[in-house]
């Protein structure tokens, strides 16, 4: 069996599908996935993938009548027909992965019209499936695998094959490290998705126990505003020198604990074995939550806060995550 999978990001998500390309290698399937290069070092030389496709669809809408968008369009179509996929899984359900997903020619899986963000890119799925209520989206996207005629075997994200790539810049920063120390990721995508850097720093203070705990402030493009201030607040704590996400791995992989909220590197902690502690606001309950978005192998180490959650309250939590 061929079977291609289409998620191009963001990296969280991409995160999210790695169970499905899995469970598709144990089952002797040939694997391929497109995805946006932003994320390539999740997909290419992962040992369940044969084949990646990167589709640069940021770009291709930025210049759509360019001779470089017609070329680079025209490869990747031809590419994806050459593969010939048994069945193709839209895991992500928007206009841009569904046409990439018919593009293929083989049937297309993904999920129905209300769970999708763009309805109407439902028109180019063959078979539709309508994921269980309040489940993590984990579950959701290998109940698309299960549709695709793919037994399910694996269940978690594992990212643990970034950690055999060579990085020398997280060497360096290790190798300067004091340790134990725990990462903080004040940034997020969006600013309801943020705990704020001044909460971040004094949960790091009743963190660090007295020193015995050393902090490290972890930022991504966007983020470099609020991991400044908080290590501006925080003196003490090292900023993390933006880093390749095999190094960034590398360095979630060594400390004792990763805070952070809803974010890509909250799940690719998750995903390389790390202690996690997530942060989800009180804002869109009905999706955002940590049943549906919080760590998967460990869905017990997530708080709700708003407005009146002090630091205490969530340094006791990390203290229970440690502790486990």
């Amino acid at each position: 069996m061929n079977l291609l999978l289409v998620r191009l990001s963001s990296l969280g998500d991409v995160v999210h599908a790695l169970p499905i390309a899995a469970n598709a290698r144990r089952s002797g399937a040939r694997v391929g996935w497109v995805v946006e290069s932003a994320y390539r070092e999740l997909v290419d030389g992962n040992p369940d993938v044969d084949e990646v496709f990167f589709a640069d669809t940021r770009n291709w809408r930025r210049r759509p009548f360019s001779p470089r968008t017609y070329a680079e369009m025209r490869s990747i179509f031809r590419r994806l027909r050459r593969f010939s996929p048994d069945a193709t899984i839209d895991a992500q359900g928007l206009w841009k992965s569904a046409v990439l997903a018919r593009a293929a020619g083989g049937p297309v899986v993904g999920f129905g019209t209300a769970d999708r963000r763009e309805r109407g890119s439902v028109l180019l799925c063959d078979r539709t499936v309508k994921p269980v209520v309040g489940r993590h989206i984990v579950d959701h996207n290998l109940a698309l695998a299960e549709a695709a005629g793919i037994p399910v075997r694996v269940r978690s994200p594992d990212a643990r094959f970034l950690l055999g790539r060579p990085s020398p810049e997280a060497d360096a920063f290790l190798a300067g490290q004091t340790r134990p120390f725990a990462v903080y990721h004040p940034g997020a995508s969006r600013p309801e998705k943020t705990w704020g850097e001044e909460r971040f720093a004094e949960l790091a203070r009743l963190v660090s126990d007295g020193g015995r705990m050393s902090a490290v402030v972890s930022w991504g493009p966007g983020d470099e505003e609020r991991a400044f201030r908080m290590s501006k607040i925080l003196p003490q704590a090292r900023l993390l020198p933006l880093l390749p996400l095999a190094g960034l791995a590398r360095v979630i992989a060594a400390s004792s604990l990763f805070i952070g909220g809803d974010t890509g590197p909250l799940h690719l902690a998750d995903a390389v074995g790390a202690p996690t502690l997530a942060l989800f606001g009180s804002t869109d309950p009905d999706h955002n939550t940590p049943a549906r978005n919080g760590p998967y192998r460990s869905p017990g180490s997530a708080i709700r806060y708003d407005s009146a959650t002090g630091a205490e309250e969530v340094a006791r939590k990390a203290f229970e995550v440690l502790a486990a």
